[in-house]
């Protein structure tokens, strides 16, 4: 965590950025939520994790300096710390808001209503204009937002500020990375971290890294499926300068790496208790 990023900044004429105060290993300084809109009426995308009462009042203050009010609330994903401040929200402002994302299977909210959104879908005000973006990988519910008046990106948790992300279908999420190139933008505006002005780099830069990662394993697996090797073998040559105390996470990295490879094709996987691979 090297940036600062303010706990409220406004990024552009129709962009507020108010941080949710709850800094961490896997947040960063803490999850970016966003005031979209220049109007009376605004969407708010994420919200925090409802663990910090300021992160309320951040949001109180600004909406109210800015004249306006929240029209609806949009979730990029399940996180709790994108979604976990969603009661807060609606209990500090007396209001019963549409809140929209895609529907998955982690979803509890308990009593609040979630509305379903599709790929491509566009949501307008009268000085603004969203296209949701369905992006699996990070998780499958996964939603990035394109702000077209603008060319601005916002990728939720697919690409961070600082660093690299986590992901649970690789297969899935270098797609949804690859779909961002097609996109014109200026700026992305990320889950975490600070803004990145260098878009295309900074998407090119994560598709190279985990290509890297891959050829990586590809090169440590047999062409013979009778020198199949285990995960634990590959992790201890591909992973050999990442401390041992980390090596279950960089185990199921791998084990991410190789189920797109499987998927592909590429590689072949044995069947019993103790799973090895080899390339096809």
């Amino acid at each position: 965590m090297t940036a600062f990023v303010p706990s409220i900044s406004k990024l552009s004429e129709r962009v507020i950025r108010v941080l949710a105060l709850n800094p961490g290993m896997m947040t960063l300084q803490g999850t970016n939520t966003y005031i979209l809109g220049k109007g009376k009426r605004r969407f708010l995308l994420d919200t925090g994790d409802g663990t910090k009462p300021e992160y309320i009042e951040l949001l109180k203050t600004t909406l109210a300096a800015n004249d306006s009010i929240i029209e609806a609330i949009i979730v990029t994903h399940w996180h709790n710390d994108h979604i976990g401040g969603l009661s807060s929200i609606l209990n500090a402002f007396k209001n019963d808001y549409k809140v929209y994302k895609v529907i998955d299977k982690h979803d509890d909210c308990k009593d609040l209503k979630l509305y379903p959104v599709k790929d491509n879908q566009i949501f307008k005000l009268e000085d603004i204009t969203l296209r949701l973006l369905h992006t699996p990988g990070h998780t499958e519910d996964h939603l990035a937002v394109y702000l077209e008046e603008e060319k601005a990106l916002f990728s939720g948790d697919c690409i961070l500020g600082e660093g690299t992300s986590v992901f649970t279908d690789l297969w899935s999420y270098m797609n949804s990375l690859r779909r961002f190139l097609s996109l014109k933008m200026n700026v992305i505006y990320p889950g975490h971290g600070p803004i990145i002005e260098n878009p295309i780099e900074k998407v090119n830069e994560y598709i190279l890294h985990r290509e890297r990662r891959e050829q990586q394993i590809l090169n440590c697996l047999p062409h013979e499926k009778s020198e199949a090797i285990a995960i634990e073998s590959l992790v201890e040559v591909v992973y050999k300068d990442t401390p041992i105390q980390l090596h279950s996470v960089a185990a199921n990295n791998a084990r991410l790496h190789l189920a797109k490879l499987v998927k592909e094709g590429r590689v072949g996987i044995t069947e019993g208790d103790y799973t090895k691979y080899w390339i096809k």
